[in-house]
């Protein structure tokens, strides 16, 4: 795999320079060889390399530090075109190559090709977290995690946009921007035709499909499927609206609930249709009408073959399934699985 730099020859080899005393850190004299004829002791070598004459007290001498008769890098790879300066650091890339994983957990099944993976994952089972921020209390099971979250306090963003000169604190970060540029989307959901520039985006975009709602709601049973949705529905108990209508007197607990009210004052439909005339106030409304094109319903019943192209759809049909109604009525005992039956019914009471 690696070229080192000559096979050794463990033949013994004699030194005339002093070596009294000797030790494996001792500066080795290069100069042209003396006839110390004072000095009684001879310090054998054991290790002799082919592409020179010099001779070392290591079996390898890319792991002596007084060597300097080498190449820079002499552990090239013959699978790309990396070069090492050390063997360990060698074999260690190679197990990027062989798939190799040498470090096993003892508490799972987990398995490692370095040692310091090994070592940071041990932490979650231990609970170690010995990398504490000086400015506050946090603390981090992994070095880099620690030196991420330092650059909050700094405000450092090191990683520089080269197309817009955006900064970010992390690469990752820079690496998700940069897709804004060239238009990748290397996550594709397997369950329709959509793709996305990032792994949590395609993870909010399968819980369309699934149902999942998994951020739930500590003062109602109400669950979401984003934590920004559950943020803004805790608004609702605590009375918070942050953002007034400039129109109106009228508050909400979000910029995008604002962003739809006032197109209500202004009119403007910004969404429109590419293959009809219609055009919508919000984006959701208009992949709902889309769908009336394409004939996608991503909402399948778990307990028959019926597919919807809303989701509120498939809610109000799981209700036929569980004999669920909530939609009381308050004149009499009847109740309805949707609000619109029950609009209709309080009409014949009026």
């Amino acid at each position: 795999m690696g070229e080192h730099i000559g096979e050794p020859n463990y033949s013994s080899h004699s030194n005339n320079m002093c070596a009294s005393p000797m030790h494996d850190n001792l500066e080795l004299d290069t100069s042209p060889t003396k006839d110390n004829s004072d000095c009684n002791n001879v310090y054998v070598n054991k290790y002799q390399y082919g592409q020179c004459d010099n001779v070392f007290a290591h079996d390898n001498p890319l792991n002596n530090p007084l060597n300097t008769n080498t190449e820079e890098e002499p552990y090239q790879c013959t699978e790309c075109d990396k070069s090492f300066l050390h063997g360990t650091h060698f074999k260690t890339h190679m197990r990027t190559h062989t798939g190799e994983k040498t470090y096993q957990c003892s508490e799972c099944d987990k398995v490692f090709s370095h040692n310091s993976h090994f070592k940071s994952h041990l932490r979650t089972h231990t609970g170690e977290k010995p990398f504490q921020c000086t400015q506050c209390n946090k603390a981090f099971t992994q070095k880099n995690q620690l030196i991420i979250h330092t650059r909050k306090h700094t405000g450092e963003r090191p990683y520089q946009c080269s197309q817009c000169y955006k900064a970010f604190p992390q690469n990752s970060l820079l690496k998700i921007h940069l897709r804004t540029h060239t238009g990748e989307k290397p996550y594709q959901c397997s369950n329709c035709d959509k793709a996305f520039s990032e792994n949590g985006s395609l993870l909010k975009h399968l819980r369309t499909h699934t149902g999942e709602k998994p951020y739930q709601c500590s003062q109602c049973d109400k669950t979401f499927s984003q934590s920004s949705a559950l943020i803004r529905h805790l608004r609702t108990h605590t009375g918070e609206n942050l953002y007034q209508c400039s129109l109106c007197e009228q508050t909400f607990s979000g910029t995008a609930h604002l962003r739809q009210h006032l197109r209500r004052h202004t009119g403007e439909r910004p969404y429109q249709c590419s293959l009809c005339d219609k055009a919508f106030s919000e984006n959701s409304i208009l992949i709902i009408h889309m769908r009336t094109h394409t004939g996608e319903k991503p909402y399948q019943c778990s307990e028959c073959d019926k597919a919807f192209s809303q989701n509120n759809q498939l809610t109000s049909h799981l209700r036929k399934h569980t004999g669920e109604r909530p939609f009381q009525c308050s004149q009499c005992d009847k109740a309805f699985i949707r609000s619109g039956h029950l609009r209709r019914h309080l009409k014949s009471h009026s």
